[in-house]
């Protein structure tokens, strides 16, 4: 005779990443081995424990940490969790075939050993891209399906710049996003998606849902939550979930370098009543598209931020200037490696400077060389020389440090510019990057950074004047743009009218009458 089960079992999971399609790189399963990849009772201690964190280098809790915090509010003994695989890896190029492949096998793996499961919540990016694949979280999607049927309900956790497509959406039940941007709700999303499933599984809610897609990449200025135009967007999805039956809302900007056909904005409301969760998606939909033709700032040349820093004399005194080397910004999937902005701080001699660059091969020639040894060596022009061409440097070895987010590190004192040299992707949005090496950035008058938005939390102390600089890179903006797509999108065509494109969309979710067939052309056009 079986031992009778005792509440319903939720296994809860991670793959996890951004991809940039334009990197020349591909995200292989060291990437994630080198920075999260955890299973079964190694998995558990990362979201249970408070003495270790979730991800090492990065968060503390994020979102299966706040998924544990849904279970916890349960009733006592109604939900019993399931540790599966967690992996999550730095942005970066698309994942290999391979790697994609044994990230799914050992997910199966895990959900075949756990024995019976009553749900699933995993958490995702929502713009992961892989060789060969062209939607693979619904692959992932996919796999679970596979093995549990479409009876066992399956909730995921996005970041607000992932996409939601018809494939993903016929796989998945509930999907919550991220509702900040700098992302600072990672475990806060968790838990909602959480409480989506618990509330499924103890049969206190299960409601409909609505979601679009719209023919969107750019629009809302900046991006930031709680600056205009985006606030508008991010105070009517928060004020929508506070509705009398709103279960959840969630809106998708846009990570402009996925190069999935259907790319776009997207906006998704779980409702008690199903015409409420339509109506609230197309409100949703609208404030999102009126805001198209609002442009992100534009981003200076190396020449004209270094005028402004010169220019900053009592913002350098009272704390630092943070430059985002916009073209080459890690947190968006770049490689690291732009060496034009060093270039161009190298020449400006009397303002202190750090800066990160990608350089394995600099690592290891410089790895055995002793702390104060003099070095002359040349640095970048490894992956493409347009975006990072050779640059001579003379100076010592500053410091050495072996971590697990970047690998091993070298930092080099070039004078008035501190070169900080990784294995690893430099994904530079916390001063400890910079401060764990002895470099202080209360005496900097520049540091350079790697991420879009994050930086501006983490550097809050710091930082006196935020600049983005626009290089040569992957993440131009204009490169996304020549990214091919399946139908009309603003800003590369005309559209006055979203509806159209968003039905052709979602024409391939399965059981919704109310779309249009696959292959419709019927869009709105000026």
């Amino acid at each position: 005779m079986s031992a009778r089960r005792h509440g319903k079992r939720i296994g809860y999971a991670r793959i996890m990443q951004e991809t940039n399609a334009l990197s020349p790189l591909s995200t292989t399963l060291d990437d994630f081995q080198r920075t999260h990849l955890y299973e079964g009772d190694a998995l558990a201690r990362r979201v249970t424990s408070m003495r270790t964190r979730e991800v090492d280098g990065f968060l503390k809790n994020a979102e299966l940490s706040g998924f544990h915090r849904a279970v916890m509010a349960a009733p006592h003994g109604a939900i019993e969790t399931v540790p599966l695989i967690s992996a999550w890896a730095v942005s970066g190029g698309p994942l290999t075939a391979e790697c994609l492949e044994i990230l799914i096998a050992r997910l199966v793996a895990s959900i075949d050993s756990a024995g019976p499961l009553d749900g699933i919540f995993i958490a995702l990016h929502g713009a992961m891209g892989a060789r060969g694949e062209v939607d693979p979280e619904a692959k992932i999607l996919e796999a679970i399906r596979e093995r549990l049927g479409h009876a066992v309900p399956i909730a995921a956790s996005f970041d607000l710049h992932g996409l939601l497509t018809a494939r993903k959406m016929g796989l998945v039940d509930y999907v919550a996003a991220y509702h900040t941007n700098p992302h600072r709700d990672h475990a806060a999303t968790g838990e909602r998606a959480g409480r989506l499933l618990i509330d499924h599984l103890l049969d206190r809610a299960r409601p409909a849902r609505a979601w679009r897609s719209l023919p969107m990449l750019s629009g809302g200025g900046a991006g930031v939550d709680f600056l205009a135009p985006s606030a508008r967007l991010f105070k009517l999805m928060r004020r929508m979930c506070k509705r009398p039956g709103v279960r959840d809302a969630s809106a998708f900007l846009c990570h402009v370098w996925n190069d999935h056909p259907e790319l776009g904005w997207s906006a998704l409301v779980h409702a008690d009543d199903a015409r409420e969760a339509e109506r609230l998606a197309d409100q949703l939909g609208d404030a999102a598209w009126s805001m198209r033709h609002v442009d992100p700032p534009r981003f200076i040349e190396p020449i004209e931020a270094i005028d402004k820093i010169r220019r900053a004399r009592l913002r350098r005194k009272l704390g630092t200037v943070c430059v985002c080397d916009a073209s080459d910004v890690v947190g968006a999937g770049a490689p690291g490696h732009n060496t034009h902005l060093l270039q161009a701080l190298l020449g400006a001699d009397d303002l202190t400077s750090y800066v990160p660059l990608r350089d394995p091969d600099a690592v290891a020639a410089l790895w055995s060389r002793e702390v104060g040894a003099a070095i002359d060596i040349t640095v970048g022009g490894h992956l493409d020389p347009a975006d990072s061409p050779p640059v001579q440097v003379t100076g010592h070895v500053l410091a050495r440090r072996e971590t697990s987010a970047f690998g091993r590190v070298v930092a080099l004192d070039l004078g008035r510019v501190k070169l900080v040299l990784s294995e690893a992707p430099p994904l530079v949005m916390k001063p400890t990057f910079y401060r764990d090496l002895g470099l202080e950035p209360w005496r900097a008058d520049v540091c350079v950074v790697k991420s879009f938005f994050p930086f501006r939390l983490f550097f809050a102390a710091e930082n006196r004047l935020s600049l983005y600089v626009k290089t040569r890179g992957v993440t131009d903006f204009d490169r996304a743009l020549s990214l091919p797509r399946a139908g009309p999108v603003h800003p590369l065509a005309p559209l006055v009218d979203w509806h159209p494109e968003d039905r052709r969309r979602r024409a391939g979710m399965p059981g919704d009458p109310t779309l249009l067939p696959a292959g419709s052309t019927n869009a709105s056009r000026a």
